[in-house]
């Protein structure tokens, strides 16, 4: 999951970041998805991969507290 955090330029909901405070719904609108691989020396290693979000009845929008 840090692996993935760390790849997100930007704050959703939850995940804000400090040094990323806004949304970016053009490049982060997909999800994330992590595969751990393992080399031929035994080394480990996280790939990212993503797929679209498929959007339904309801538009994404920035939430307002």
């Amino acid at each position: 999951m840090a692996v993935s955090a760390l790849a997100r330029k930007e704050s959703r909901g939850g995940h804000y970041r400090e040094d990323y405070p806004n949304r970016d719904d053009v490049n982060f609108m997909r999800h994330t998805m992590a595969y751990r691989e393992v080399g031929k020396d035994g080394s480990e290693t996280v790939r990212l991969d993503y797929k679209p979000v498929v959007q339904t009845r309801y538009q994404p929008m920035e939430r307002k507290y």
